[in-house]
């Protein structure tokens, strides 16, 4: 299965509650952080709801 690197690109000040909590669902905290996630149907969900303020790469 396929890995996906997610990086926080921009900031999560101003942005919806919900979005804080997927951001941090992610291990996404702040700014800058990247985390690997595996490439499945819950994890595009987020990735989605957030797309704004990520950047995605294959692992």
């Amino acid at each position: 299965m396929a890995n996906l690197n997610v990086k926080l690109v921009k900031s999560l000040i101003c942005c919806k509650p919900d979005q804080i909590a997927t951001a941090k669902a992610l291990g996404l905290h702040k700014r800058g952080d990247v985390t690997v996630q595996p490439d499945n149907a819950a994890t595009q969900g987020k990735i989605k709801k957030i797309i704004h303020l990520v950047e995605v790469t294959e692992a």
